[in-house]
C-alpha cells in the first residue's frame, strides 16, 4: 500500500484505512507509539503495561475459585 502525506495545519498527516485499523484493533482513542529505526517510521498501538498483570491476577482468581472443576476438566 502506498500513501502520501497530506497537509494538516503546519504538520503532515497519513490517513490509515479502516481495514488496517481493524486488523490492529486500533480505535480513535487508542494511543499510538511512533518510533523509527532511522530508515522507517513504525506506528504501533500502545500496549498497557498493566494488562498482563491484570490478566495474571484474573487467572489466579479463577484458578483459586474453580481449581477442582478445572482439574476434572483436564482429566
Amino acid at each position: 500500500m502506498v500513501k502520501q502525506l497530506i497537509r494538516h495545519g503546519n504538520s503532515a498527516a497519513v490517513i490509515l484505512d479502516k481495514p488496517i485499523l481493524e486488523l490492529l484493533n486500533v480505535k480513535m482513542e487508542t494511543p499510538l507509539e511512533i518510533t523509527t529505526d532511522g530508515k522507517s517510521i513504525i506506528i504501533s498501538p500502545m500496549v498497557e503495561e498493566n494488562a498482563e498483570n491484570d490478566l495474571l491476577k484474573s487467572l489466579k482468581k479463577v484458578n483459586k475459585k474453580h481449581s477442582k472443576t478445572l482439574r476434572k476438566l483436564g482429566m
